[in-house]
């Protein structure tokens, strides 16, 4: 059988187009998994070992999922055990160490040049489906917590995007998940004013839980401007800024944005109440003769949750 040049084209294109193909089919097999990577590097032994005793290798070593994992490396590990007084990684509780795993992964890939300076929300669980949130800070590289910082970004994995970090990233409460992140700094500020008769970070970093509703700083500028006798936060009377936030908090509840009752009375750690009127686009506290709009919801850290809000509120 004779073949004209046409044909011959023909042949050779569909020829090509089926190797290529063939080529673009196996790629995704050829590439190793989450757990696949870190087999293959021996500077992530440890993460290996922690992912077997945690029972959380079938879940990162599963092709369909699309994850990001933020990995510790081997010094990163031994530096956990040793701040932790863990002789090794045997003497750590399973369930502290699979929730600890769990905080360093994200539930989507997120490459270098998709993450943004914000709170995350991780697949460790402050319980069931109320994830625990991290801070990133994209600001002259990418740091976690304030203190985790990313040393090898864009490992490509087949399920989906690997970062290896320095130090092994503990679950944050809320008094940490507030110092990391900079738009919350004048509320640091008057939270740790050396002359308050209140140890707010001892009382906020205790067992809790603990529901803040955590002005911005925009919020506290604006608070400042309302009173000319007020050029900083120092110049706010120690009794007014105790009461002030004190008015902020809720003691013993975990109020998730979903948990919150239109209307309803909420009674803060200050003695006094307000409500939240949930009619509109955001909810709106409205406090006597002050009202905030919440502004974001749901920061979860390991003793309470932060919503943030754009007004100080005055009890």
């Amino acid at each position: 059988m004779k073949l004209n040049a046409f044909s011959l084209s023909m042949l050779l294109l569909l020829t090509l187009g089926m190797f290529f193909a063939s080529c673009e089919d196996d790629e995704p097999a050829d590439q190793p998994t989450i757990v696949g990577f870190a087999q293959d590097n021996p500077d992530f032994s440890i993460l290996v070992d922690a992912l077997t005793a945690a029972d959380l290798v079938t879940a990162l070593d599963d092709r369909s999922a699309s994850l990001t994992v933020f990995a510790p490396n081997n010094a990163a590990f031994q530096a956990f055990l040793a701040a932790n007084n863990f002789a090794s990684l045997a003497d750590v509780p399973v369930a502290t160490l699979r929730q600890v795993l769990l905080y360093h992964v994200l539930g989507t890939a997120e490459t270098s040049d998709k993450l943004e300076t914000k709170y995350y929300n991780t697949l460790a669980e402050y319980a069931a489906g109320e994830p625990l949130s991290f801070f990133l800070n994209t600001s002259g590289g990418v740091k976690i917590n304030a203190d985790v910082d990313v040393i090898l970004a864009d490992q490509q994995v087949a399920n989906g995007v690997i970062h290896a970090v320095d130090k092994v990233i503990a679950p944050a409460n809320i008094v940490t998940l507030a110092l990391a992140n900079t738009n919350f700094s004048n509320l640091v500020a008057a939270l740790t004013r050396t002359d308050l008769t209140a140890d707010f970070v001892t009382i906020l970093s205790g067992t809790g839980p603990f529901t803040v509703f955590a002005p911005t700083n925009q919020a506290f500028v604006n608070l400042l401007a309302s009173n000319p006798a007020w050029n900083s936060i120092n110049d706010v009377p120690v009794a007014t800024l105790e009461a002030v936030l004190k008015y902020h908090v809720v003691a013993g509840a975990n109020v998730r944005a979903g948990d919150i009752q239109d209307d309803a009375p909420v009674t803060t750690f200050e003695g006094s109440t307000f409500s939240i009127d949930l009619s509109g686009a955001v909810p709106v506290i409205n406090a006597g003769s002050n009202i905030a709009n919440i502004v974001a919801t749901d920061v979860q850290g390991t003793n309470g949750v932060v919503h943030a809000i754009d007004t100080v509120l005055l009890p």
